[in-house]
């Protein structure tokens, strides 16, 4: 709510007209509609409060949040540092990481050169943390040069995702690190602090929480030069330093001027004045150019990687401002037709950031190459994509370890035949994909226990590169394991006995869909007794894996699919996850869900609309 606070005060006055127009728009329907609000407001006896023009940038600091938190893996490396070696714990957690990205998206542009109408064809599938209701909603904008068709955030009046009449975009997260944590020499009672050999005081910044029945909540938060700063579960003090929170003297909601756009030039021009989250956006037109190009806050950092927490005392990592936009990667018309993003890095060597291994990337890679004239219900076939070359190779090392040392486990010997003959695709009814997944997890845990001793338990929170893993099992490295052969045997035993308490003995029986299950309950109305479980999904058995094209886990999905042609628009393909609208009563809360889970989409008309219903707003 400061960082929001902050930004209010610095919007631009055309942006903050924007932003009042849409706030204005809500507080009329809000105070129309009070006896017509959705149940879970009567239900929770709760009367909305007026929508300020701080509560849409709010929604943008709430993505912002979800797709920029590094801070966590800096205290896990810091945690392992403290007990092991650093030159294997550096392995694991090197400053340029590639890791299973949370959340991570996918998006791809490709020439008319390699498609069915002659004009461009991009995809786009964010993967989000799921949501019910969904992330997104599916709107088209119709206004004074404004026609614009895609998906937006509710809160935040534009298309973030999407096209209009000339153009078309997508997003990835960036993975550029663009948050620190600084470690405070700060006194609790009074706020001073030490900064450079001299005492500084930090100023107190006192939030209440309102708690329905019971006393308000008071939350008191010290704030330095560095940032907010929080006690840690050892008990150091920390200063978060955020791209987010610092210098918020230029704000502008360009987001409409993105969604009028009409060519390279304006769009590019509109994304220049955008702060983030850090994306990067995927870019096609009619007139059949594509390209990419990164954007927001990137800091350029000084005498530090910003891996772990930096000693603010003496101002051991400095920041020293933000990598210019014309600097940031980017790429127009290359020579192949073919641009790819899945979250991997796409910086120089030195660059610090959470990005993805190469998996994704490659195999949307393969698959775009792999035929040409591509139509866009094709594409499809590439979003639910659930090959894991990263799941295959690690099959395969467990079986050349068991034939190198076979034993007379005869139910080893049919869980290795089982991997053996495995085709890497991580799909629902596939004891292997399973078996295979299990075993990666412990083989990850004993990798965490080799670097550092005692804190095994830290691999849940370790999110290290699986292909660091792949490196350890491919090369042998010594000094992490006294024979590599007994570590995978022994990972996939443990697997088996994990697997057999839930699925049976026979691995060729096992169900990876059940292992990856999915159960999604409304906030509210799945609280109801008796009639509570009817506002439920689930649970949904699913296919995919953090290192397949379809990334889906327990925590988080592809929040939608769309595919623009841009030699037709009527042509192109746009679902969410759930269902279109919030009231979960509606008949459309939840009529997706069917098509989504099976990889399946709906048209996303922009000429011949034939709505059922329209709502015409007239300004007076």
């Amino acid at each position: 709510n400061r960082i929001a606070e902050t930004q209010e005060k610095s919007l631009s006055p055309a942006s903050r007209e924007i932003l009042a127009a849409y706030a204005r728009g809500v507080n009329y329907y809000l105070e129309t509609h009070r006896d017509r609000l959705p149940p879970e407001f009567a239900i929770l006896g709760y009367s909305p409060r007026p929508w300020r023009v701080r509560d849409s940038l709010l929604a943008l600091l709430e993505m912002q949040r979800e797709l920029t938190n590094s801070w966590r893996d800096e205290l896990s490396k810091w945690h392992m540092l403290s007990v092991g070696k650093r030159e294997k714990v550096d392995l694991l957690y090197p400053p340029k990481a590639t890791v299973p990205l949370t959340p991570g998206s996918n998006a791809w542009v490709i020439s008319g050169a390699h498609t069915a109408s002659g004009k461009p064809l991009l995809s786009n599938d964010p993967h989000l943390q799921w949501n019910l209701p969904s992330t997104w909603y599916m709107i088209h904008l119709q206004a004074a040069n404004l026609d614009v068709s895609g998906f937006a955030l509710p809160g935040i009046p534009a298309v973030l995702i999407g096209h209009n009449r000339n153009i078309a975009w997508g997003m990835t997260n960036l993975g550029y690190d663009v948050q620190d944590l600084v470690e405070e020499k700060i006194e609790l009672a009074t706020g001073r602090y030490v900064k450079n050999g001299r005492f500084e005081q930090a100023r107190l910044e006192r939030d209440t929480i309102l708690v329905k029945g019971e006393r308000a909540v008071e939350l008191d938060t010290w704030i330095t030069s560095d940032g907010p700063a929080f006690v840690s579960d050892e008990g150091h003090m920390y200063a978060l330093r955020w791209s987010a929170d610092l210098d918020a003297a230029r704000l502008d909601f360009a987001l409409l001027d993105l969604n009028r756009a009409k060519n390279w030039e304006e769009f590019t021009g509109a994304l220049a004045r955008l702060d983030g989250p850090a994306q990067m956006v995927m870019y096609a037109d009619t007139a059949g150019n594509i390209g990419a190009h990164a954007f927001g806050r990137l800091p350029i950092r000084k005498g530090c990687a910003g891996d772990v927490p930096s000693d603010g005392s003496m101002d051991a990592c400095v920041w020293q401002g933000y990598l210019p936009f014309d600097e940031l990667p980017h790429v127009y018309n290359p020579s192949d037709g073919r641009i790819v993003s899945a979250n991997q890095n796409v910086f120089t060597p030195t660059t610090n950031g959470m990005f993805a291994p190469r998996y994704r990337a490659q195999r949307v890679g393969e698959l775009l190459r792999s035929h040409e004239s591509w139509r866009a219900e094709e594409m499809l076939q590439v979003q639910t994509d659930v090959y894991s070359a990263q799941a295959h190779f690690v099959a395969k090392k467990i079986a050349e370890a068991w034939d190198r040392h076979p034993s007379d486990k005869a139910r080893t010997k049919a869980a290795v035949e089982e991997l053996k003959r495995w085709d890497g695709k991580m799909d629902r009814g596939s004891g292997a994909a399973m078996l295979a997944a299990i075993a990666y997890e412990r083989i990850r845990k004993a990798i965490a226990e080799s670097a550092a001793p005692g804190k095994g338990e830290e691999w849940e929170r370790s999110f290290f590169a699986p292909e660091v893993v792949e490196h350890l099992l491919a090369d042998r490295p010594d000094g992490w394991f006294k024979d590599y052969d007994t570590m995978l045997i022994d990972a996939v035993e443990g697997a088996l006995t994990e697997g057999e308490k839930f699925y049976g003995s026979k691995v060729s029986l096992w169900d990876y869909g059940q292992y990856n299950e999915l159960r999604f309950d409304h906030p509210v109305a799945s609280k109801l007794p008796l009639i509570g479980k009817y506002f439920s999904i689930g649970p949904a058995p699913m296919g995919g894996s953090p290192t397949t094209v379809k990334q889906t886990s327990a925590r988080l999905g592809p929040s939608m699919r769309m595919t623009v042609d841009l030699g037709a628009l009527d042509h192109s393909l746009a679902n969410i996850t759930f269902g279109q609208s919030g009231h979960w009563l509606s008949s459309h809360a939840r009529d997706q869900w069917d098509a989504y889970s099976a990889g399946t989409s709906f048209p996303m008309r922009f000429e011949q609309l034939g709505p059922v219903q329209v709502l015409r707003v007239t300004p007076r």
